[in-house]
């Protein structure tokens, strides 16, 4: 398999962008220019939304008809933190002992240029054109962020656009220990938010003239957790709720508060979505209050639901290119936080293959040069046998 395209060179110009969330800083305009010189259409686009920072987006596509593969990812980057305390400095892009350093070398900025490259060599080993269909880049610089002005709009403008999408390939390094170990077939969803118990503010000597959400908010979480979610399934591990943190706001011991507030978070699997979650919260908690207690939830924007792609000839195609390459059989996991395959399960199937992710969001974030290269040749199988 000949290679034309350098991952390491494209990752370092990538890691060179400080593109920390919403920030472009210069990524989706590098990507721009190397599709576009390639022979792929590039599309830019900003976007806006009341309460949440502005977010540039990029879709990218080569060819005009179908199938239509689509190598999607994320440009933005966490925050570098103290960046006295890296080896390199974060956005250097330094190279060292095999090692490329940087935010982003991880998640996902290499995942990316492994991409680039391996759609760039299949073009060029095929006249400037894909063997057959299309193969098209759907990348946001809100993954990291909130997700509201990110993947979900830019797929909305995508199916205005009567852009179809067939299968997906998203590069979150989903790798445990060593590269091809892993391929994530889908996550679970994330529900967050507030419990609210409302009471009377008063004397603690005087109880009768005030009513205590204290009383209230332990009697309602400890009937929430009483009986579990479910038991999971053959996809998933049982779902778990998880309060986190009770606050009334307090300092004053002899004064009743008056207002009691929970914070919760629940990992679902897909015998739920996030409405019926919802509902089987308020139901639990209508039991609990028995119509003495005064309570309310306030779910936060940033939820997410499940996604799951169940085994079959696209997730078989692609362990079989991981194995080829690297000689490892990978598990097909459902482990692990959300990513933007939430929105795009809903488009196609989707699967998550790319590095191994022990330095992601850390100090010092790097990748082994070897591992660029080889996911690239991962990746150039999958493009390949999928328009064999």
């Amino acid at each position: 398999m000949t290679m034309f395209a350098d991952p390491l060179a494209l990752a370092r110009d990538l890691l060179r962008c400080p593109s920390v969330t919403p920030a472009e800083g210069g990524a989706l305009a590098f990507m721009e220019k190397t599709l576009a010189a390639a022979g792929f259409t590039v599309h830019r686009m900003t976007f806006s939304e009341p309460g949440a920072e502005d977010v540039e987006n990029l879709y990218a596509r080569i060819g005009t008809t179908g199938p239509n593969l689509v190598l999607a990812g994320h440009t933005d980057v966490v925050p570098p933190g103290d960046e006295h305390a890296w080896k390199h400095p974060p956005f250097a892009s330094a190279v060292d002992d095999g090692m490329l350093y940087g935010r982003g070398a991880v998640d996902m900025k290499g995942g990316i240029a492994c991409m680039m490259a391996a759609a760039l060599d299949h073009i060029t080993a095929n006249g400037g054109r894909p063997k057959q269909g299309s193969i098209s880049f759907l990348i946001t610089g809100d993954e990291e962020g909130i997700a509201v002005n990110g993947t979900p709009k830019l797929l909305r403008w995508c199916a205005d656009k009567g852009e179809k999408f067939d299968h997906c390939l998203l590069g979150e390094p989903s790798n445990v220990d060593d590269l091809g170990d892993t391929i994530k077939i889908g996550r679970r969803g994330s529900l967050n938010g507030h419990l609210i118990v409302t009471g009377k503010q008063g004397h603690v000597a005087y109880p009768e003239r005030a009513i205590n959400p204290v009383r209230g908010i332990v009697r309602l979480i400890d009937t929430i957790q009483s009986q579990p979610l479910d038991s999971g399934n053959e996809n998933f591990p049982p779902s778990n709720l998880e309060f986190v943190s009770v606050d009334v706001g307090n300092k004053t011991v002899n004064l009743i508060p008056g207002e009691a507030r929970a914070m919760f978070n629940i990992r679902f699997n897909d015998c739920h979505t996030l409405d019926s979650l919802k509902a089987l919260l308020q139901q639990r908690a209508e039991k609990a209050a028995g119509g003495e207690i005064k309570f309310a939830f306030k779910f936060q924007p940033s939820n997410a639901g499940v996604f799951v792609t169940k085994p079959g000839p696209f997730t078989d195609m692609v362990s079989g290119a991981v194995e080829a390459v690297t000689g490892r059989k990978p598990t097909l996991s459902t482990t692990g936080g959300t990513s933007d395959a939430r929105f795009i399960t809903h488009h196609c199937p989707v699967v998550e293959f790319g590095l191994v992710g022990q330095t992601m969001h850390q100090v010092d974030e790097r990748v082994p040069i070897a591992d660029l290269r080889a996911l690239t040749g991962i990746y150039r199988k999958i493009i390949d046998t999928y328009f064999a």
